[in-house]
């Protein structure tokens, strides 16, 4: 139950304001508290295709979430409570490490996760997210696919998908939040929860991912826990992913496979900095309009293959 008077004078100003707040699984509990919607990368996609009455977006993410709600409303105000919040993997593929390696392939199809900021995505056939990442690339006619920024999802789909040629651009892409779980952290929770099940998000490491029981991204997660008979599951992912499960789906035992698994960037949207984003609409995520144009193409392929 919220009790926080500034998660209030939030509330109010929402309302005030006619504003929508989305949130990323992975925001610390008194913002998922205050959020109207809350999900991963592609159901915040979804969401954000399906504004219509709001007047002001305040986007608790990482920047190129913020993106591609812009990409999908360039007519609405897009905020983001805080520019810093930059996802460090995004960054990993600059425009121009994409086009070069679109020069040495150019037969091949491009899949950019989501999670890439949005010059890079402009180039791209398509977007996928963990989610949906095999589906889609299920969905290219292309033998040979150019997939960034994330090895590791990259690889769980060439795992899946053994007649696909998946080159990997940047070639070492990756979430550094789920590269810090190890096999050995797997082994560990085996022997102290007996009883639970063990499951990864596909970021982590294929060997991981192979150690684990289930793989899934953070609303499978939710979906699986709510509709398992099971009573105990380690969870590996950002730790404030147990924060929504235990809110939506009470009754079960949560641990988290590293207790570590903390995503800095995604904590910096502090409750005062949402407040302050409402007040002042700002700082606002804008694009050039092609560049928007151009990517969202991709987002919206990857919306319909994902129906």
């Amino acid at each position: 139950m919220m009790n926080n008077a500034l998660q209030e004078e939030i509330l109010k100003l929402k309302e005030e304001k006619n504003a929508i707040i989305l949130a990323h699984n992975y925001q610390p509990k008194e913002v998922q508290e205050i959020a109207d919607f809350l999900g991963d990368s592609l159901e915040l996609c979804i969401k954000a295709s399906e504004i219509e009455d709001k007047d002001l977006v305040i986007f608790c993410g990482v920047d190129f979430m913020a993106e591609t709600a812009f990409i999908l409303n360039p007519d609405k105000k897009i905020v983001i409570p805080t520019l810093e919040a930059e996802c460090p993997m995004a960054h990993m593929l600059p425009e121009e490490v994409l086009l070069k390696a679109k020069e040495e392939h150019p037969d091949a199809g491009v899949i950019l996760y989501v999670n890439s900021i949005a010059e890079a995505k402009q180039h791209a056939d398509t977007l996928c997210t963990s989610a949906n990442a095999v589906k889609v690339t299920e969905s290219l006619p292309h033998k040979k696919i150019l997939f960034g920024p994330d090895k590791n999802l990259g690889t769980h789909v060439a795992d899946k998908l053994k007649d696909k040629e998946i080159i990997h651009v940047p070639s070492d892409g990756h979430c550094y939040v789920h590269r810090l779980i190890h096999v050995e952290d797997v082994e560990l929770k085996r022997k102290e929860y007996p009883n639970a099940e063990i499951i990864c998000h596909p970021e982590c490491k294929l060997e991981v991912q192979k150690a684990c029981d289930v793989v899934m991204s953070t609303g499978g997660m939710l979906r699986h826990i709510a509709e398992s008979d099971k009573e105990e599951f380690v969870i590996g992912t950002e730790i404030d992913m147990i924060t929504r499960i235990n809110s939506e789906v009470p009754g079960k035992k949560l641990y988290p496979l590293l207790e570590g698994a903390i995503c800095n960037t995604m904590k910096l949207h502090t409750l005062e900095k949402i407040r302050d984003s409402l007040i002042n609409e700002e700082p606002r995520v804008t694009l050039p309009s092609e560049v928007a144009d151009k990517s969202r193409k991709a987002v919206e392929h990857m919306l319909e293959v994902s129906k």
